[in-house]
């Protein structure tokens, strides 16, 4: 264990100047830590002071002034400042029962010289030491960084960190990783544990956090907690050096991770074809992921818009991203790489209730991420398939991810949705696309319209998928169109003339509505 590099109100009184003292107030702050000494002979000194100092005074400032007294030790205490030693004599007298009463209660020490002493002598000697306390720490800390980076390049486990920083330090060491229990270190009872981990819910001068950042999210908290001393600056530079070298280890370890499941990525594929069975999936589960517990999944492609964009981005990388932010949404990924696409394979843990808008979060916040952002990451699109509760139907949602990819890529900003469940009729009528001539279904039901529309420079078609929008309501209609009554009922009466007077009853408007979705999709076809 290294020297911890707090300088106190107690070590203080063991220098050569304070061998005359008689500490008369604040005996329980002794422990105060000292960044500084300060002569102060005015009253107001509020905004004088940063903190953590220790005050010299003759008490020529308030003279025996009592009330002028109290309003000074009030802003010391206020202020934060280690402690006040006075001259007796000179200025000073005697310490008001008040005032000794009010730094008992604040734990302000309040220390007297008997003997006369020289304050320049005093500060030369207490600041000297404390400058070469903090090139020491900056040795120490130099040091103990080189060590821990050393160790990075031969250690197999992080729990070889932390019984490093234990041994260092010689407080309690505290290790969470999401999703799973605090490991201790060293190891303790039960009753200790509650006591370390309640200790660390609340604040206090004994305990400190550190949170372990992968990719601008937090992956982890390490924690030191002090039964002895208060968690001294050097212990929080010592805690801060630690937790970035264990955030390298850790993704060192995920990356080395991504790279091995490249390797299975044959398994995963007959797994996302519909080859292996309930019996193979779950054997393969327990094999490499003996802590998951399925319930249910999907498939979830991104797709790149072209390979040589893809080729300019360190994919590994892109991959652990991925699964580090749809982890923390309760989701254990598979990928797979296929041309210019990347294939996510979702297993769930939480249940199917949530996992959309759980979804929707993590692709907000993949989008938002900094590495998306700063590096230029390409254009790509997100295709969620249906969410499946048997993972051997894995293949039926891979099926529908890769349509929803098709439907957006047709429409393009049309589409406001990265689900499969949410594009409803674009689904029925990309379907009749792939399997019959969508033109000529749509031209038997709305050609008069559209070369209406063309010969007159008409409106008809705007006319129409408004007006059935709005139900029939020709108020309505006329309001979002921005025309008269008397302009819409002309447009209608025409309507009527092309698609038949009974163009609005139930079944044939059903026709119709699909029709113009229909159009508009053939439309944005064309236009890419």
């Amino acid at each position: 264990m290294h020297e911890h590099f707090q300088f106190t109100v107690f070590d203080v009184l063991k220098r050569k100047h304070f061998q005359h003292t008689q500490v008369i107030a604040g005996h329980e702050g002794l422990h105060r830590t000292v960044k500084w000494v300060h002569v102060v002979e005015v009253t107001n000194i509020n905004k004088l002071l940063n903190g953590k100092e220790l005050i010299l005074s003759t008490g020529v400032g308030w003279r025996e002034n009592e009330e002028l007294f109290l309003s000074f030790l009030q802003q010391l205490i206020e202020c934060d400042a280690s402690g006040l030693c006075i001259e007796i004599g000179t200025y000073t007298s005697s310490i008001p029962q008040q005032i000794i009463r009010l730094a008992d209660e604040h734990r302000f020490p309040i220390i007297l010289f008997l003997k006369e002493v020289p304050f320049v002598e005093i500060t030369q000697d207490i600041h000297a030491y404390l400058i070469n306390q903090h090139y020491q720490m900056i040795s120490n800390l130099e040091e103990y960084s080189q060590q821990l980076n050393k160790k990075l390049l031969s250690v197999e486990h992080y729990n070889e960190i932390l019984k490093y920083l234990h041994r260092y330090l010689g407080h309690q060491i505290l290790f969470r990783m999401n999703g799973k229990e605090v490991e201790f270190v060293p190891e303790c009872s039960e009753k200790k544990r509650m006591l370390l981990l309640e200790q660390l819910t609340q604040p206090s001068a004994k305990a400190a956090s550190q949170p372990i950042q992968l990719f601008s999210y937090e992956y982890g908290e390490l924690s030191i907690v002090s039964t002895e001393r208060e968690i001294s600056e050097f212990d929080l530079l010592i805690l801060d050096r630690t937790a970035t070298a264990l955030a390298q280890h850790l993704l060192r370890d995920l990356y080395a991770e991504e790279k091995r499941k490249v390797q299975e990525n044959e398994w995963l594929k007959g797994w996302l074809e519909g080859d292996h069975g309930n019996e193979a999936i779950f054997d393969y589960l327990s094999e490499h992921e003996p802590e998951l517990h399925p319930k249910g999944g999907f498939v979830c492609v991104c797709r790149f818009k072209s390979l040589r964009q893809l080729s300019n981005l360190d994919m590994t990388y892109f991959k652990l991203l991925f699964r580090t932010i749809f982890e923390q949404q309760g989701f254990h990924t598979f990928s797979i790489e296929h041309r210019n696409s990347v294939i996510f394979m979702m297993v769930d843990t939480r249940g199917a209730k949530t996992w959309k808008n759980r979804m929707k979060t993590g692709i907000e916040r993949l989008l938002e991420s900094e590495y998306i952002n700063k590096k230029r990451v390409p254009c790509f699109f997100f295709g969620v398939g249906k969410f499946v509760e048997n993972l051997s139907h894995m293949d039926k949602s891979y099926q529908t991810a890769l349509e929803t990819i098709k439907i957006q890529h047709h429409l393009g900003k049309k589409v406001n949705s990265y689900f499969y469940e949410d594009l409803h009729m674009y689904r029925i009528i990309s379907l009749i696309h792939k399997h019959s001539d969508l033109h000529e279904v749509v031209m038997e039901y709305l050609e008069p319209v559209i070369e209406y529309d063309k010969k007159y420079n008409g409106k008809l078609m705007e006319t129409l998928k408004v007006y059935l929008a709005c139900n029939g309501s020709k108020k309505e209609t006329a309001k979002r169109l921005f025309v008269v009554r008397q302009t819409l009922y002309h447009r209608i009466q025409k309507l009527e003339s092309l698609l038949g007077a009974d163009f609005m009853n139930p079944e044939k408007r059903l026709a119709i509505e699909f029709m113009v979705q229909a159009y508009e999709y053939l439309a944005a076809g064309r236009k890419q």
